[in-house]
């Protein structure tokens, strides 16, 4: 452990990331079996593959040996071998062989760390572990991804600012009908309001106390043990196809301190004939006004400074973004004080 006071190990957390959390990581179209993929989680090098079989594995992505990335490497067999001296090591994290040195002593041993992996609705998710739950929880999914009356497409996007930015803008329903204007569906409604925040069984919504169904006009946030996701409306004119709303559910991916990763799923609940229409229509003619707002989510946020939390001048509208930091104030509480617990007890 650093040699920092509480709060500096608190704040440390929260703009890292939670531990003991499952995190979406990458789509599943990118994870093959013929080259591994480098990612970062939290500040953490990983690297994913899919074995033989389809499964994906994660591992850390450091040879045992001398450190050299592991993605760099080839898979065989369904392991992965390093680049740098050819040592084999399996998605569990066993060192297989080591090809230079008959009968070397690392072989069989699982030195190389391994984490938890949910290949779920053309996302690859992972667990990463927190000193008071080593073990992931079972994942508590959407409960659109689990209907079959769902059907929907997931859209990624690296942002180059704090996931905690991320999470704000998500919070704050209210810049819709600035930011997003001139959008194709987000320019009606009022642009003056109040806003509340209501407890759910397992989060909260803030939503507008005017006006509803007009704009984006609430966003709900689920909290379950391991799990964080939310989601939101988007109404649809009739000319946008069937389905009604525009369901959007999103996970946040802290990278690193200075960048993070969006995973928006873009839902319609509809079935049938009218499912293929749906489908056809978004790839010909909404995808790319979808993507529209998006940069402008994405442009803004990086473009704001690394800082501004401490000049900030919040008022009313802000419930949202209030209540969803003190969550996560909540649980970095929880990883500190669990690490520095075991600490005093060693």
């Amino acid at each position: 452990m650093p040699d920092l006071d509480r709060s500096e190990l608190i704040e440390n957390r929260i703009n890292n990331g939670i531990l003991g959390q499952w995190y979406p990581v990458a789509k599943s179209v990118e994870v093959r079996s013929i080259s591994p993929l480098g990612i970062e989680v939290l500040g953490e090098k990983l690297v994913l593959w899919r074995g033989d079989n389809g499964k994906v594995h994660c591992i850390k992505d450091q040879c045992p040996h001398r450190g050299a990335p592991l993605s760099f490497g080839r898979l065989h067999e369904g392991h992965i071998s390093c680049r740098y001296h050819g040592i084999v090591v399996s998605g569990e994290g066993v060192v297989v062989t080591v090809p230079a040195m008959k009968n070397c002593a690392f072989e069989g041993q699982k030195i190389v760390r391994a984490f938890e992996v949910q290949e779920i609705y053309d996302a690859i998710f992972i667990y990463m572990p927190s000193a008071e739950n080593e073990k992931a929880p079972r994942m508590v999914l959407p409960k659109e991804f689990l209907s079959d009356s769902w059907s929907g497409f997931l859209c990624t996007a690296v942002w180059k600012t704090n996931y905690r930015y991320a999470l704000d803008n998500l919070a704050d329903p209210m810049h819709g009908s600035y930011l997003h204007a001139e959008s194709f569906t987000l320019a009606y409604g009022t642009k003056e309001d109040l806003f509340k925040v209501d407890h759910t069984e397992n989060g909260f919504i803030v939503s507008r106390t005017g006006q509803l169904g007009e704009n984006f006009d609430w966003t709900e946030f689920e909290m379950h043990d391991g799990t964080m996701f939310c989601f939101l409306d988007i109404p649809y004119p009739k000319a946008a196809g069937p389905g009604g709303n525009m369901r959007i559910i999103g996970f946040v991916l802290p990278i690193n301190e200075n960048s993070c990763k969006v995973f928006f799923w873009r839902m319609r609940e509809v079935s049938g004939i009218q499912r293929d229409c749906w489908r056809f229509l978004y790839r010909t003619e909404l995808e790319s006004k979808h993507w529209t707002v998006l940069e402008q989510d994405r442009e803004i946020l990086e473009a704001m400074s690394d800082d501004v939390r401490g000049n900030e001048k919040l008022y009313q509208h802000d419930v949202g973004v209030n209540r969803i930091r003190q969550t996560l104030l909540k649980q970095a509480k929880s990883n500190v004080d669990f690490e520095l617990n075991i600490e005093g007890k060693s």
